[in-house]
């Protein structure tokens, strides 16, 4: 199959197209045959080795690990899927190595659900990482009805989608974001209000009684969240390990198939939408990155396989 691979840390220049078995289909896995699969910043930061003491790494390794496809192949006692079936995936595995930048990917059925027929390929393709850690972080921490929830990089892809489904569990949202994204957010259904100094005596004035939940995407901003946050609040990020010593919680997502079932749902529902920015070949996954590594995309950037 063709596939990008590298076979040594470095930047996109270890980048190559290369032919490489098909993977094996072990039991509880399908095969899934790649239409499309989503860029994100963990990419090219494993690529780069600046993961290296948190994950395992196996060379070459195939980077990616959001792929929306169909199934090709079932492994033993995979019965939940079928040949054909259209699914979507967060296809991280406990080592890296087989990614989702390829003609196939096998897949653990318990990460793996199916595709939603509202998305496009491409918006299902940006759905899984980014959206099953905006509905981790926002369960565990048990959003609700009754919250105020306050989202740093609001307008961003993991952020968009947490706006999103903050508002899907009842909840108000505040949004931070650049000024230019402001008009976004308000479609989105968050109240937006400019990142930088003065950024929590906005939020004061939107909520005088403080916020009951605050979600960090982008970290660096703990002193914000501490200053806004009411007595009782919780409080998570993605990016900042300093929270585990103000009561907060650090987080990673998991690839959970029944939580990106409940994303499909939303999203056929009509409550949850996917921003695609732009969409390259497979091989040009090496422009991709770099875009990426610019952080100024407003959407998802897709492989098309």
């Amino acid at each position: 199959m063709r596939a990008m691979a590298y076979h040594t840390y470095g930047g996109t220049e270890v980048l190559a197209e290369t032919r490489l078995p098909l993977p094996k289909v072990g039991p509880g896995e399908v095969l899934v045959r790649v239409r499309r699969a989503a860029v994100n910043p963990v990419d090219w930061k494993i690529m780069s080795g600046g993961l290296d003491a948190l994950m395992d790494v196996v060379h070459p390794v195939v980077p990616g690990w959001d792929v929306a496809g169909t199934v090709e192949r079932v492994g033993i006692d995979a019965p939940e899927f079928a040949e054909g079936d259209e699914v979507i995936a967060y296809a991280r595995k406990d080592y890296v190595h087989g990614g989702t930048f390829a003609e196939f990917v096998s897949v653990p059925v318990r990460a793996v659900a199916r595709k939603p027929a509202s998305l496009d390929w491409d918006q299902a393709a940006g759905l899984p990482l980014a959206g099953l850690t905006a509905y981790q972080l926002l369960t565990r921490l048990g959003t609700g009805k009754d919250d105020t929830v306050l989202v740093h990089g609001a307008a961003g892809g993991v952020g968009s989608l947490g706006v999103q489904i903050a508002r899907a569990l009842g909840a108000r949202v505040i949004g931070t974001a650049s000024p230019r994204n402001h008009d976004r957010l308000r479609e989105l259904g968050a109240e937006p209000v400019a990142y930088g100094d003065g950024l929590a005596d906005r939020v004061r004035a939107l909520a005088p009684d403080g916020v009951s939940v605050v979600a960090d995407f982008v970290g660096g901003v703990l002193d914000v969240t501490r200053a806004v946050l009411r007595e009782g609040g919780r409080h998570a990020s993605i990016a900042d390990p300093g929270v585990l010593g103000a009561g907060g919680q650090w987080m990673w997502v998991r690839p959970v198939g029944s939580d990106l079932a409940e994303l499909g749902r939303l999203a056929d529902a009509g409550l949850l939408t996917v921003p695609v920015a732009t969409t390259f070949p497979l091989a040009r996954l090496a422009e991709a990155f770099e875009l990426s590594r610019t952080g100024h995309t407003a959407g998802k950037i897709i492989i098309e396989v």
